[in-house]
């Protein structure tokens, strides 16, 4: 053969070594990032004891992706392979198409190969689908029955929460497999020429086509059985199926199409049967008039009969048509929300105020909580901030705390790092290993405040002193510590983590090593590649701050840790930091929730339980939920990260079935400890659902539904929510309910009635867990006859009022030094009506100023009282005498002081306490002094407790130095006094 013979013979390119270098280094590349994502992940699971929740969970999607994906490889690999089979022994063209020719000799050469791509990719498709499932799964395998029976098919619960949703899975994904099985069926036998266009049309049949038509009458009955099972399913499916009218089987529904349903499915098994006799004697007439037949029928008896129905007999008459089907559904809305025991009672709330109304509330008084956590931030910043490189939130949390044996209220925060202004830069080292953690618990009483409207605070400084007991206040976990960070040395390694401002010698910064348990150990090369490959971070490979005890934190936002410990849980909105059994915990409400509640009426859970406090979480819109228990306590460590799921619905049977899935995940009720038990609450976002569904459904007359002649309607805040119409958020206070005798901490919040402005209803809910009523809900419903006037018109009245604006003129107008600030407008039942009581702070305008409570107004009826005092204002309501004392002041109940011209000093321009000193002390009033001589006096003793306190700094002893400043402070204070009035 000649060279220039040779060289004209074509031949493949090579791939050159290039592009497989790429394609290996991609692979290993992309397993290298899954692989460090798993070993992370279970290294997580693993520090918090939550390992059968990482290997669960991946050990059913890997089954659920297997399983399904083989499955629908199958269907399409299967039937494409019976297709190729099947094909003529003679080879032909279909009408001679050049495509179709080229394409039949591909499929010749590597028929299996250009069959298992299409096929593979199909099926890693569905596999992932199915990984998606993988909740749906566990919850169908462990389910557990509700004791509750649906009253239309005479099922459980259980079968429309658990079985349901898997069954309906199952039958769509066999039906798209079988679909796309028969597709690719067809697709093989057009190319192979089994199936021309002339047998297409229907004018041959040919021995060559007759295994092809097999095969499709075959694959088209497998899906017409898959339709009718589908069918029958979905007559199931109206008990969750939105209406018009609510959530859940109506009139039309049980009529026409619970019956019809079971017709559409006989008619398309009967299909299904054409089919299967069309395989064995091929005439596609009769199994074409079956599935016309069905189509027909679907259009006839799925669409018009049922529209029909609705037409012309319901719209006439629907209250009497669908009144048994309210019912049904107010019942099962009712009991899957919670709110079927709730109580509700008729009062007659009296709007004249007399001289001593308020005796029989006395014990009530002094727990109103006049501190607002939405308007003290700033002041929490100014006097507890300490260093820039600290802060708070921006809403403060309410708790409680036994002080001197009684039960407080209290506004409680933990000071976190904020590492936008962190000192020295914005390094790795300093990200990642020196500003590590916050510190410190700061609370402050609810119902009382400083001489110059600060509040008190009882817990606070660097180092935390007051009154709660001895606790690790070291911040590691917080709502702030969205990043990770490495902590951890041997032993005798100089410690390099930030701890305190000025703890170390010669009031220098104060460095820590963390001893704790939390975190995952990095000490190993493996670990160390694993988290650099998964946060893209190689200074996790070359630091040498990262040493074999290092330890690396991260998800450690407490929400976060609880919902990737608990996926199947949706979590509260408002975590709050609390000190229990000496360790600073987080505490968050789990709750077990459903959209899939035969009959109940589905309700936006984002939109529930937004208001002016809590702002709708983007993550978590369109969330529908029409069933929902408090199921879970958690709690995460604020210093090591520790989770822990506390049971609290013993009865929930979500719940059971997540326990079965995890076992060992669920920490017993009963091994909450005593002082836990004291800081849990009933939930905020629980209460706003209940009361969002309870503005409705607390009626059980199906009349009074319909007709919406008594829906209740959550006011618009009045203070921060008007122009957007946010809602009133519910507030926790401690009231006393009529004919009770003690007060109760409770979750409160009123209704108005819908489009209008006056109060309605008051509602409540026991909400100290301690209690054997807790969650118990109750309702004062206020008669028609006589109006009492809502939020809005009460902020409005007390906004307008003479005597008010008179009092806040100096803060009010043009150019003035500081401004009004309203707080939380409350409402509390007392002396025989409700009484609406709203703190008003002011503030400077010049820099480093902050609120400052400075009068409170008070209003019952008509009558409206302001004071620097809650006393003094229901004293002015109450005709000079309220009937009890409110026990309002500062720290050793002194009343505000007051200026030569009867004001209170308005204390916004007040410095921030210097750091190192004890923000937790403040000089209270003191009685007058004149004199120079008394001045000079007070002077060298404030010099002399100067010269003291730097005694005590040298020594170290931190406490009595704050004392002695603080001490030193007052004495210049009562100097500076003596002078103006000599």
């Amino acid at each position: 053969m000649s060279t220039e013979t040779l060289a004209d013979v074509p031949t493949e390119p090579r791939r050159g070594p290039l592009l497989w270098t790429v394609l290996i280094i991609g692979v290993l590349i992309f397993l290298a990032v899954i692989g460090s994502r798993l070993a992370t992940d279970y290294l997580w699971f693993r520090s918090l004891d939550f390992e059968t929740v990482f290997t669960t969970q991946l050990a059913a999607r890997f089954g659920l992706m297997l399983l399904f994906g083989l499955l629908l490889f199958a269907a399409v690999f299967f039937s494409m392979l019976i297709a190729y089979r099947l094909r003529p022994k003679v080879r032909r063209a279909n009408l001679d198409s050049e495509f179709l020719v080229q394409m039949r000799d591909a499929l010749d050469r590597r028929s299996k190969v250009l069959m298992a791509v299409p096929a593979a990719v199909l099926g890693v498709l569905g596999g992932l689908t199915a990984a998606g499932m993988t909740p749906v799964f566990l919850a169908w395998w462990h389910r557990t029955d509700f004791g509750t029976t649906d009253p239309y098919f005479g099922l459980d619960a259980s079968f429309f929460v658990f079985t349901l949703p898997w069954l309906q899975f199952v039958t769509g994904f066999l039906l798209f497999a079988l679909i796309a099985g028969g597709i690719a069926a067809a697709a093989v036998h057009f190319m192979t020429g089994s199936m021309n266009t002339a047998a297409i049309r229907g004018r041959g049949n040919s021995p060559a086509s007759v295994g092809a038509q097999r095969q499709l009458s075959i694959m088209l009955g497998l899906v017409l059985l898959m339709i009718a099972v589908n069918t029958l399913l979905d007559r199931y499916g109206l008990s969750v199926t939105e209406s018009t009218l609510f959530t859940g089987i109506g009139y039309t529904d049980a009529s026409t199409r619970m019956p019809v349903g079971i017709i559409m499915a006989a008619i398309a098994a009967i299909s299904a049967i054409a089919c299967f006799v069309n395989a064995w004697k091929v005439r596609w007439s009769v199994p074409g008039a079956s599935v016309a037949l069905l189509v027909v029928s679907g259009l006839l008896l799925s669409m018009a009969y049922p529209w029909a129905i609705q037409t012309f007999e319901v719209d006439p008459s629907p209250q009497e048509k669908e009144a048994p089907y309210i019912a049904n559904n107010i019942a099962a809305t009712r009991h899957a929300y919670g709110i079927d025991e709730v109580e509700i009672e008729d009062y007659e709330a009296t709007t004249s105020a007399n001289a001593g109304q308020l005796r029989q509330d006395a014990e009530a008084l002094p727990a109103i909580r006049l501190i607002d956590p939405m308007v003290v931030p700033p002041t929490f910043e100014q006097l507890q901030q300490v260093r820039g490189y600290y802060s708070f939130p921006r809403t403060l949390d309410v708790d409680r705390y036994v002080i001197d044996g009684k039960p407080t209220d209290s506004v409680v925060a933990v000071r976190e790092l904020n590492l936008e202004s962190i000192e020295g830069g914005d390094t790795w080292n300093n990200r990642r290993t020196v500003y590590t953690h916050g510190y410190g618990m700061v609370a402050a009483y609810g119902n009382q405040r400083e001489a110059n409207g600060e509040p008190v605070f009882f817990s606070g400084g660097i180092p935390t002193m007051g009154e709660l007991d001895a606790h690790e206040p070291r911040i590691y976990f917080g709502e702030r510590t969205d990043y990770y960070v490495v902590v951890g040395a041997p032993e005798g390694t100089e410690p390099v983590e930030l701890d305190t401002p000025s703890g170390g010698e010669g009031r220098s910064e104060s460095l820590y090593t963390y001893t704790g348990s939390g975190g995952v150990p990095i000490g190993n090369w493996f670990t160390k590649a694993a988290f650099a490959i998964r946060f893209g971070d190689i200074n996790l490979m070359l630091s040498d701050r990262v040493n074999e005890e290092s330890r690396v934190l991260h998800d450690r936002l407490p929400v976060q840790r609880v919902q990737e410990a608990a996926p199947w849980l949706t979590i509260d909105s408002d975590p709050f930091p609390s000190m229990v059994d000496g360790r600073i915990v987080w505490i968050i409400d789990g709750y077990t929730t459903t959209d899939s509640y035969p009959n109940s009426t589905r309700l936006d859970w984002t939109q529930a339980i937004s208001d002016s406090r809590t702002a709708a979480d983007r993550l978590l819109l369109g969330q529908q939920v029409n069933y929902v228990r408090n199921s879970v306590k958690a709690t995460v460590d604020a210093y090591d990260g520790t989770v822990k799921l506390y049971q609290w619905d013993e009865e929930d049977p979500i719940l059971e079935t997540w326990d079965k899935v995890f076992p060992g995940v669920i920490t017993p009720k009963d091994e909450i400890s005593p002082d836990l038990l004291a800081h849990l609450r009933y939930p905020q976002d629980l209460f706003k659902a209940q009361r969002e569904i309870l503005g409705r459904y607390h009626t059980t007359n199906p009349g009074t539904w319909y007709q919406q002649s008594d829906v209740w309607q959550v006011p618009t805040d009045p203070i921060r929510g008007t122009e957007a119409r946010q809602k009133q958020p519910p507030y926790f206070l401690t009231i006393r309910w009529p004919g009770d005798e003690t007060p109760v901490y409770s979750n409160t919040a009123v209704f108005v009635p819908k489009d209008r402005e006056n109060l309605s209803v008051y509602l409540a809910v026991n909400a100290d867990a301690t209690t054997d009523n807790y969650g118990r809900m109750r309702v004062l419903k206020l008669s028609d006859e006589e109006q009492i006037a809502g939020p809005g018109q009460t902020f409005n009245f007390i906004s307008t009022n003479p005597v008010v604006a008179e009092r806040l003129l100096p803060f009010n107008r043009q150019g003035a030094s500081a401004t009004a600030i309203y707080g939380n407008l409350l409402t509390l039942p007392l002396g025989g009506g409700l009484l609406y009581v709203q703190p008003i702070y002011t503030q400077a305008v010049t820099s480093g100023s902050y609120p400052a409570l400075r009068f409170i107004v008070v209003r019952f009826g008509e009558q409206i009282g302001i004071g620097d005092t809650l006393q003094a204002a229901l004293d002015q309501v109450f005709q000079g005498d309220a009937g009890a004392e409110t026990g309002e002041g500062g720290a050793d109940g002194v009343p505000p002081a007051t200026d030569p011209d009867g004001e209170t000093p308005d204390p916004g321009a007040v410095e921030p306490t210097e750091p190192g000193t004890d923000p937790t002390t403040h000089p209270g009033s003191v009685p007058a002094l004149g004199g120079e001589a008394r001045a000079r006096q007070l002077l060298d003793e404030a010099q002399d407790l100067y010269e003291s306190a730097d005694v005590s700094l040298k020594e170290g002893n931190l406490g009595e130095y704050q004392a002695k400043v603080s001490s030193a402070e007052e004495k210049v204070a009562e100097a500076i006094k003596a002078l103006d009035e000599g």
